[in-house]
């Protein structure tokens, strides 16, 4: 533990033998031994105790960072656009009504005494329309609202 050898744990043992004499030697060594085991169980609780801070201190660590993931967690729904921003249609351009002529009333002109056939106009086709769907409330970040009134 301290880089004590036999030996030197051997000599100790004499000069104590010598100086506190056969009589008071086991007392001695019996509170030497109580003296060390205090200090041991002290630094032991002290060492335990640190390691329950370092613990603690890690803990309250990961539990800011996970409070911190889940901050920016929220901010990146908030900011990320979970609804696709739609295409603008390109505006339709109205179509000529054709005009209904009655026959011999048009002024065509013959191409060698042969008069055109009537022109007859044909019903344009026209495309089915989905209902409308359901109004949905747009988020509060959306960019295309105008900003709020207090």
């Amino acid at each position: 533990m301290f880089g004590i050898s036999f030996s030197e744990l051997l000599l100790v043992g004499l000069v104590a033998l010598l100086v506190l004499g056969p009589e008071r030697l086991p007392g001695a060594a019996r509170t030497a031994g109580l003296w060390i085991g205090r200090l041991k169980r002290s630094f032991n609780a002290i060492k335990q105790e640190v390691e329950r801070e370092i613990g603690a201190d890690e803990i309250r660590r990961q539990l800011h960072n996970e409070h911190i993931l889940s901050l920016e967690q929220e901010a990146r729904k908030i900011f990320t656009p979970t609804q696709q921003e739609p295409t603008p249609v390109p505006p339709v351009e109205p179509v000529a009504e054709p005009t209904i002529h009655a026959p011999g009333t048009e002024s065509v002109p013959t191409m060698g005494g042969v008069e055109p056939a009537p022109v007859i106009p044909t019903p344009t086709p026209v495309e089915p329309v989905a209902p409308a769907a359901a109004p949905t409330t747009p988020a509060p970040h959306d960019p295309t609202l105008p900003p709020r009134a207090p």
